[in-house]
C-alpha cells in the first residue's frame, strides 16, 4: 500500500470540502426544516419535492446541470465573477455550491422530522414564561434536538466526503484544486493502480470510520434536558 502526497493533499481538500459543505448545510438547512415542520402553506409539498430531488436523480443529473448554470455566458457565473472575482466551473467554490445541494436532504429531512415532534406547548409555555425567539432556540429547541442535529451533521460531513459523480461534473480532476479523494482512487484503479487504491481507500475507511465512531461516543454521552422528547 501506498499514499501518495497527491493523495494526501486530495483526502484534505475532501475534508475541508465536507467541512465547509456542513457548515453552511447547518446554516441553510435547520431554519427551512423548522419553517417545513411548521407551516402548513400549500407551496410546502412543492419545497419538500425539490429538496428531496438529489435522493432520486443520478448525481451526474444535478452535476450536469450545475454545470450549465457555471458556465461563463450565465448569470449565475457572471454575478459570482462580479462578486467574488472567480468563476464557479471546476473550482473550489463550485464544488461547495454542489455539494451544499446534494447533501441538503440529509439534513433537512431529519430535521424537520424532529422538530415535528417537539410540542407547541413547550415553546409556548417558555414564551409565557418570559423566554424571547433566541432564548427559545438556545435554551429549549436546541438541547432537545440536539442529537439529531448532530446525526444530520454526521450525515451530511459523511456524503460530502464520498461524493464522486456531482464532484467530477461540475468540478473535473484538477491537482490540488477539484480532485477530491473519490476522484483520486477512480483515477488510481483506472491506472491499475492497485496498491496506492487500496491504500488510498482503507485510509478513507478508517477516517470516516474513526469520525462516525467518535461522534456516536459523543452523542451518547450528551444526555437530553427533556427527557420526554426523545430526538
Amino acid at each position: 500500500m501506498l499514499i501518495t502526497n497527491a493523495d494526501i493533499i486530495a483526502l484534505m481538500l475532501t475534508v475541508k470540502l465536507a467541512a465547509v459543505s456542513t457548515i453552511i448545510l447547518l446554516i441553510i438547512g435547520l431554519p427551512l426544516a423548522w419553517w417545513l415542520a411548521r407551516t402548513h402553506h400549500r407551496i410546502k409539498s412543492v419545497i419538500e419535492a425539490i429538496i428531496a430531488l438529489p435522493l432520486i436523480l443520478p448525481p451526474t443529473v444535478i452535476g450536469f446541470y450545475l454545470l450549465l448554470a457555471f458556465a461563463p455566458d450565465k448569470i449565475l457565473a457572471q454575478t459570482w465573477l462580479t462578486v467574488f472575482d472567480s468563476s464557479l466551473a471546476f473550482s473550489f467554490s463550485g464544488l461547495v455550491i454542489g455539494s451544499v445541494i446534494y447533501s441538503l436532504p440529509f439534513v433537512v429531512q431529519p430535521m424537520q422530522s424532529s422538530y415535528e415532534r417537539i410540542p407547541e406547548l413547550t415553546l409556548k409555555t417558555a414564551a409565557s414564561l418570559g423566554a424571547n425567539y433566541w432564548d427559545r432556540c438556545f435554551s429549549v429547541l436546541l438541547p432537545m434536538t440536539r442529537r439529531a442535529t448532530l446525526a444530520a451533521a454526521t450525515l451530511a460531513f459523511a456524503h460530502t466526503m464520498g461524493e464522486f459523480g456531482i464532484v467530477l461534473m461540475i468540478g473535473g480532476n484538477i491537482p490540488a484544486e477539484t480532485q477530491v479523494v473519490s476522484i483520486a482512487l477512480f483515477d488510481h484503479v483506472e491506472s491499475m493502480a492497485y496498491d496506492q487504491a487500496h491504500g488510498l481507500a482503507l485510509t478513507l475507511l478508517v477516517f470516516s470510520f474513526t469520525i462516525l465512531l467518535s461522534i456516536n461516543i459523543l452523542g451518547g454521552q450528551s444526555k437530553p434536558r427533556f427527557r420526554h422528547a426523545s430526538m
